[in-house]
């Protein structure tokens, strides 16, 4: 299998970059996060959850081409974890475990990208790609949680999915 970044189309006369039909975009960390920081509460909470909804609904599309490429779960995993760096989205450690899967991402653009110490985890469209990604594995909609920010100081961001209900 290619790499993800062997995989990219970057289309100069059209402005765009593309995983197959899938469209990708370069933005700095500090311009999203500093936009979602700047919010007033309750509104930038309601916009990370958007977020996190937005990247499930859409890396759910993605988690589903990575799947066909064959494998199983594991290999699914794997693959999630190798793009990851490749996006910029931090390194990413994934652990399988009987009906959890923990995932540790050291740099995270999400945590790095905030302009100050967040009072809570905002690494949302990590936790919505896991959920998307786990849903798959478990074959059933799964629930993320964030227990670790390095927003919040912490020195990795880390994940716990289980299957959900």
């Amino acid at each position: 299998m290619s790499g993800f970044r062997e995989r990219l189309a970057w289309d100069g006369d059209r402005g765009a970059i593309l995983d197959q039909t899938r469209r990708y975009l370069m933005i700095r960390p500090e311009a999203l996060m500093g936009a979602l920081a700047s919010l007033p509460e309750p509104c930038r909470r309601i916009a990370f959850s958007s977020l996190e909804a937005s990247v499930f609904e859409q890396g759910s599309d993605s988690a589903r081409a990575y799947a066909a490429m064959g494998g199983g779960g594991e290999a699914l995993l794997a693959t999630v974890a190798a793009t990851a760096p490749q996006l910029g989205w931090g390194v990413w450690e994934v652990a399988s475990l009987p009906g959890r899967i923990l995932l540790t991402v050291r740099n995270s653009p999400f945590a790095a990208g905030c302009p100050s110490a967040m009072p809570y985890p905002v690494c949302t469209p990590i936790q919505g790609m896991l959920r998307a990604v786990a849903g798959m594995v478990f074959g059933r909609l799964a629930r993320v949680a964030e227990t670790d920010c390095a927003a919040m100081g912490a020195p990795a961001c880390r994940f716990v999915a289980e299957p959900a209900g």
